[in-house]
């Protein structure tokens, strides 16, 4: 069998880009090795209910006037009508340094910028100008690395402020140890911060739902449960790939977006390590939920979306010597959408930094891995109180993902939802007919992946086929 685009991965970078192409193209066909798409972000049933994976709320919010917002030009590249999602913006969200300061952020940038003034009055004209030199930044120009980390100290001038603009942003987007590409801190700043956050109104199953019928509408083909054993090259070009089951598929291109690692160990004359220029220790999390069994009409633990919080006035966003970092994580209400309807349960959910090779060791004893993923949860359980207020005896269900589990079930190595931390953003990996897009591109956020599959298709893809 041969194709003239084949598409590897099933995530939402990959979806994106099998929609886009399959405007244009016939026969596309898009590969997920899982019985399921959505990638990082996808759903699992528990009692009835069904649970999301990933999804905590998505970046790069923005009215349906605003034509040039990177979340209405995707929905045009993709073909698909605004009004076909019911989008639900957050209410409000917060970083919160314990015992320091605490600044609110919405989907109204007005309100993060009267927060600055008021918690850091000194440093309020440091922040406009660099908001300014922001707005006229093109991060998508192909750059070395520069540290945000150092462009901070050099702009704000405030120790405190830098810490807590980082948080979120670092959070939500990077792969680097302790610091961000001021590239990838202007994309996610402006996501986050100026366009705010939000989610569909149903759950990631109907969003999945909707993308997937409307690729196979457009003629598009796809597999689910068939996974990628080998990429077969002569010279400088893909000839074709050799399925889990033997089965070998022809392809005029090939496009990867299950990261540059993961694509390496597939092509058939890569036994050698990657290259040092592209090593680095990988970011690992692991995350909780908490199903709470309180009735419909019993009001939030909080009124926030989504809470940062950070134990001191110094931000720490590394690999962690123990198995899970309790300092500092990430709580998410998924109910405190604005026009969200009440729902029967309450939910909570955290995200800490942990350590894969420390839970690599532990997975070789069931035992002591199932013991340590019970203490971690209690010790999240600790933190979000201290945030939350008690709300332990209303636990109704509980669950943790450590990166032994994410690697699982998503592929990515090291369990490192960001991939490696050197990117590729034009997708060029040294074939002619063979690219990368997703994470490892360095597009991140739900928005950001599947604007990642679409810019490879225009630019590498669609004008050659």
């Amino acid at each position: 069998m041969k194709t003239p685009l084949l598409v590897i991965g099933g995530g939402l970078s990959g979806i994106a880009a099998a929609i886009r192409a399959a405007r244009f193209i016939p026969d596309v066909l898009l590969l997920e090795k899982h019985h399921r798409l959505g990638g990082l972000n996808s759903y699992f049933y528990r009692h009835g209910l069904l649970f999301e994976t990933g999804l905590h709320a998505i970046t790069n919010y923005a009215e349906p006037r605003d034509k040039k917002a990177p979340l209405n030009r995707l929905l045009r590249q993709l073909k698909l009508p605004r009004d076909t999602f019911n989008f639900l913006p957050q209410r409000q969200s917060e970083i919160l340094f314990h015992g320091c300061a605490s600044l609110l952020f919405s989907n109204d940038f007005n309100l993060f910028q009267e927060e600055i003034k008021r918690q850091f009055p000194a440093s309020a004209d440091n922040f406009a100008a660099l908001v300014a030199f922001l707005d006229g930044f093109d991060p998508f120009v192909i750059r070395p690395f520069r540290s945000t980390r150092q462009f901070l100290v050099e702009r704000l001038r405030e120790p405190l402020l830098q810490e807590m603009l980082l948080c979120p942003l670092l959070y939500y987007g990077s792969s680097h140890s302790n610091d961000i590409d001021l590239s990838q801190f202007a994309i996610m700043f402006r996501a986050i911060y100026q366009e705010g956050m939000f989610r569909p109104g149903g759950n990631i199953k109907e969003f999945l739902d909707t993308l997937r019928n409307h690729y196979l509408s457009l003629g598009g083909s796809l597999r689910t449960g068939c996974g990628v054993a080998r990429i077969v090259c002569s010279g400088e070009r893909v000839e074709r790939v050799i399925l889990a089951d033997g089965e070998e598929l022809e392809c005029d291109y090939l496009l990867s977006t299950i990261g540059y690692h993961e694509t390496l160990r597939l092509l058939a004359e890569s036994t050698a390590a990657p290259p040092a220029a592209l090593a680095g220790p990988r970011l690992g999390f692991i995350e909780n939920i908490y199903l709470l069994k309180t009735p419909p009409t019993a009001p939030p633990l909080s009124d926030k979306t989504i809470i940062f919080y950070n134990k001191g006035d110094t931000f720490s966003y590394q690999r962690p010597d123990q198995p899970v970092d309790f300092h500092s994580g990430v709580i998410c209400l998924p109910g405190n959408f604005a026009q969200l309807p009440p729902r029967l349960h309450q939910e909570i959910r955290s995200t800490h930094l942990a350590s894969y090779p420390l839970w690599r060791q532990l997975a070789d004893d069931p035992a002591a891995y199932l013991a340590e993923k019970q203490s971690s949860s209690l010790r999240s359980l600790v933190e979000l109180e201290s945030v939350l207020g008690p709300f332990r005896e209303t636990i109704l269900y509980e669950n943790n993902f450590t990166p032994v589990t994410i690697e699982r079930y998503t592929g990515k190595l090291e369990g490192a939802i960001y991939g490696n931390p050197a990117k590729i953003k034009d997708g060029d990996i040294g074939y002619r007919n063979l690219f990368l897009a997703g994470t490892d591109q360095g597009f991140l956020g739900i928005v950001g992946a599947m604007l990642s599959g679409v810019s490879i298709v225009n630019s590498q893809i669609l004008p050659n086929l």
